[in-house]
């Protein structure tokens, strides 16, 4: 009777995104394609591997903690493979082995599959890999949840924000053909997913780089994945305002799964710092949007991504958002006090504003997103609303968490189980969560 050698392990840390976290289920299908079982401790690990982020300094800094440790387990059991990969790897390149020579391998989120043929060679040096090279959304994939799943339309950016290190770590953009898409969905929700988030750095430009005549449109895509049996919810992530254009409002309007949450980033409410950030839009142009969107979409939940400090903004900029945060009335908001990435237009800028007044104008900035946010909660209270549940509250353990079709989260008392949807009727609320009841009616699964 032979004895099959035990499994090697590894152990994965993501930073960032929603994109690097389906890279992340990726890199797991991957390696466990391979014969390689995850494990929560480092120090059990044959393989250490980070997914990293580029986009706020303060992932940086954790990574670089994380990455020490690491070296601590490396000290102790000299065989131990680290590995770095995704955006921040790609933006250093080659100079993550200068920085941090205990690490053996590096890739940028191009090169994802590169990892797998790292560990099958017999290579004793370290290797890095930085081409842009296809999907990750080809390799295998190692799904948290059993109900929802990310699939990767695009990737790649052909916008130039001057704040954004997207464009040269992930390159330009580039489609996935529709019917490869229409096929991963399908697939998916043979296997028991409700809801599907598609992502791209920018979602509504989808296609335009097929070179189809224009067959290929965002709006076809959701009409395209509308069509499959049984997919109850559709959302995407993130479109840019300057490509939301009427085609995907009516999609929401007309088409049964797509969901009633629009995330349109902002960034600033002032026209010559947008212009200073190259969005290409001007803060006429994107509260134009706003009412396109309401006009067709009056009851649809609208989030953004808001900087706070950005280099020249003065105080009547400042006040310019506020007010444009009043006006629109978001359902929620993301928001950031302004750090310069490497290698951005951004960084090259005077930093003309003092971090104490970032941080004074975000303490300002928030209470209005917040009070906003509730205001805008409030129309939900009294109404019984579907709700797909992900799992006990994160605050109570004796309720159930669950997200609207808003992408609002709802705490409420009931009896389900995650990937149910369930009727609840919503008797509180907050800036952030609603509260209620689950309607004891017939569950859906």
């Amino acid at each position: 009777m032979s004895i099959s050698a035990p499994a090697k392990a590894y152990h994965l840390t993501t930073f960032g995104c929603q994109m690097n976290q389906h890279d992340s289920e990726r890199m797991q299908g991957m390696l466990e394609s391979l014969g390689w079982a995850a494990t929560e401790s480092q120090g059990d690990a044959d393989l250490i591997l980070f997914n990293t982020c580029s986009i706020r300094e303060k992932a940086d800094e954790k990574l670089i903690q994380y990455l020490y440790e690491a070296r601590m387990v490396k000290r102790q059991r000299p065989e131990t493979i680290i590995g770095v990969g995704g955006c921040w790897a790609q933006s250093v390149t080659e100079e993550v082995f200068r920085r941090f020579p205990f690490v053996d391998v590096a890739f940028g989120p191009g090169q994802v599959d590169k990892l797998a043929e790292f560990l099958n060679s017999d290579s004793l040096s370290a290797q890095g890999y930085f081409e842009f090279e296809g999907f990750t959304g080809h390799l295998p994939q190692r799904k948290e949840k059993t109900h929802s799943a990310w699939v990767q339309i695009s990737v790649g950016c052909n916008c130039n924000c001057s704040y954004c290190i997207v464009p040269s770590t992930r390159g330009r953009e580039a489609s996935r053909p529709s019917e490869e898409l229409v096929t991963e969905v399908s697939e998916l929700v043979a296997a028991g997913v409700k809801e599907v988030t598609l992502l791209g750095q920018n979602v509504n430009s989808y296609g335009r780089d097929l070179q189809d005549g224009g067959k290929t449109t965002f709006s076809g895509l959701l009409r395209e994945l509308d069509s499959i049996d049984g997919l109850r919810r559709l959302r995407y992530t993130s479109p840019h305002p300057k490509d939301m254009k009427e085609d995907v409002v009516l999609a929401h309007a007309e088409l049964e799964s797509v969901c009633a949450h629009i995330h349109l980033p902002l960034q600033a409410g002032s026209t010559s710092v947008l212009k200073a950030m190259r969005r290409t839009y001007t803060r006429e142009r994107y509260l134009d949007r706003v009412d396109m969107i309401r006009a067709s979409l009056p009851d649809v939940s609208i989030t953004t991504d808001i900087i706070v400090g950005f280099p020249g903004e003065t105080e009547a900029d400042f006040e310019e958002t506020i007010e444009v945060v009043e006006t629109v009335g978001f359902d929620g908001a993301f928001t950031f006090i302004f750090s310069p990435r490497r290698g951005t237009l951004a960084a090259s800028l005077p930093d003309s504003v003092p971090h104490e007044e970032k941080v004074a104008r975000m303490q300002r900035l928030l209470p209005v997103v917040q009070r906003c946010a509730l205001e805008r909660a409030q129309r939900f209270v009294g109404r019984e609303m579907e709700v797909l549940v992900e799992g006990t509250s994160r605050t109570d353990d004796a309720r159930l968490r669950g997200r609207t079709s808003g992408s609002k989260v709802v705490n409420f008392d009931g009896l389900a189980k995650p990937g149910d949807l369930v009727t609840v009727l919503i008797e509180e609320e907050s800036s952030l969560t609603l509260g209620g009841t689950q309607v004891l009616a017939e569950i859906s699964r």
